[in-house]
């Protein structure tokens, strides 16, 4: 097959019907590795290694606050509400700016070498505002290279991917977070430091996080690569018809605007992990142990449920792990029992592996590849600049009303959320799904545009077409 042949060019084939371009080098021929192209195995490769550097302090962190650093329940929602949204303000930059420049690789690099480096000097931290800063940097690391990367991803395969390799890409991360808490637990029994008055040791496990986020800067460094389009004058003509990259939602479906809004919603009963692992470690069982079981049930089932999402489309996935999150949380909220806390967090993986990738899938679905880093910023950003009001109203709750508020308030919020998702944003069908004449999006670029309110916009699949029809625009969020 020549090179040509592995472009997905954005020509009228017999039908006449327009295509998205096929992401890849056109001097290079698309390679595999396991049945994913390589940018997807690779970035794989990058984030289990990350994970595992990052994991080896994650399941810990909430306790060293607490026990070492004495920080309440409050700060410690503050601290990671804080990392958070620096992490989703930068999302939104990084993923605008990538698609201003057309490279995302650059970003992926610089944001994880600031990980790396910055990420085990929490060992050194003597006061909980050191941990703060520790956390602010680290942050910026994840937001310089969140969106680009999973626009890098998204423009990497083709419709009917999407789900498989987003899915893939979350259970390589989560096997990472499961060696990483896996080593975490190693750590923490070697040095004896699960002994209240050894807790200090915490600082010598968080040390050895450095190790695997190097091994990760190398594949950044040496084998994910840029994704280059060869554009001919048919293709050079339907670029300039797309929307340019805005720091806005213009130009992207208006379903993704509403899904935007309810994602905000879901997101403001949803706090960090680090409240959940507080509660594991306070009726006895082993945070960095659960924490890898954890993980394990997340990387089995996140390629499953993107392959699923591929046929049966996104909403129904994303809704069914939706109200797992809300059975979760109500579990939390009123149980003490080990073996209960052990299940729960087992059906806790099943939410993320239906929900992470998957909901990525649904963004890129929506939107046009001219945007796409844009769109994923967005994305990130509504759902990390909650997490400070979440965490800390959590925090508030647990301190002055009580445990079982604080879980109760989380799970209520997931199952409106749930309800809102099935009536106020329509479905995309599966990539490759059955379309009927009626639905059938517009297949000559300029022909035939609908009204605004035609089924074909409401109903039909998010195709690159429907966003640039007149009328399918919107302002900005705010």
């Amino acid at each position: 097959m020549s090179a040509a042949d592995n472009r997905r060019e954005i020509v009228s084939d017999n039908e006449g019907k327009v295509s998205e371009p096929q992401s890849g080098d056109p001097d290079k021929p698309e390679k595999t590795i396991l049945g994913f192209k390589e940018n997807v195995f690779y970035l794989g490769i990058v984030s289990l290694l990350n994970d595992a550097a990052s994991e080896i302090i994650y399941p810990l962190l909430a306790i060293f606050l607490n026990t070492v650093l004495g920080a309440s329940y409050v700060i410690i929602g503050l601290i990671e509400g804080v990392a958070e949204a620096t992490a989703a303000l930068t999302k939104l930059f990084s993923g605008w700016l990538s698609d201003r420049v057309r490279k995302n690789k650059v970003f992926v690099f610089v944001g994880y070498l600031l990980s790396v480096f910055v990420r085990p000097l929490i060992a050194v931290s003597t006061a909980a505002w050191h941990v703060l800063l520790f956390r602010f940097t680290d942050r910026i690391g994840k937001g310089v290279r969140t969106a680009p990367r999973d626009a890098l991803i998204a423009n990497s395969v083709s419709e009917n991917e999407r789900g498989k390799s987003f899915g893939f890409h979350r259970a390589m991360d989560h096997l990472g977070a499961v060696l990483g808490s896996l080593i975490a637990f190693g750590l923490v029994w070697l040095f004896a430091a699960s002994d209240p008055d050894k807790a200090y040791r915490l600082r010598w496990v968080f040390a050895f996080a450095l190790i695997p986020g190097i091994a990760s800067l190398y594949f950044v460094a040496t084998k994910v690569r840029d994704i280059k389009r060869t554009e001919t004058p048919i293709e050079e003509q339907a670029e300039e018809s797309k929307p340019k990259a805005k720091l806005t939602l213009q130009g992207i479906d208006s379903r993704f605007k509403f899904f935007l809004l309810i994602l905000a919603l879901f997101a403001l009963g949803n706090s960090i992990d680090g409240f959940l692992l507080l509660r594991v470690h306070q009726i006895g069982i082993s945070a960095p142990l659960v924490w890898a079981v954890f993980h394990i049930i997340k990387s089995a089932f996140s390629t499953p449920a993107g392959i699923i999402s591929d046929r049966i489309g996104r909403k129904a996935v994303i809704i069914t792990g939706w109200l797992l999150y809300s059975a979760v949380y109500f579990g939390f909220a009123f149980t003490s029992n080990q073996n209960a806390i052990w299940i729960l967090f087992m059906i806790y993986g099943v939410y993320y592996a239906l929900t992470e990738g998957v909901v990525k899938a649904l963004v890129a679905d929506f939107a046009p590849v001219g945007v796409r880093g844009t769109a994923f910023g967005w994305y990130h950003f509504i759902e990390g600049i909650t997490i400070i009001p979440a965490s800390i109203l959590f925090g508030l709750f647990w301190h002055y009303v009580g445990r079982w508020f604080a879980f109760s308030f989380g799970a209520a919020l997931a199952l409106a959320s749930a309800v809102l998702l099935i009536m106020f944003v329509p479905g995309k069908p599966s990539p490759g799904a059955d379309e009927s004449e009626d639905d059938k999006p517009v297949k000559h670029l300029g022909e035939g545009i609908p009204d605004q309110g035609s089924d074909e916009i409401q109903d039909g699949p998010a195709s690159e077409e429907d966003h640039d029809e007149p009328g399918t625009t919107e302002s900005s969020l705010g």
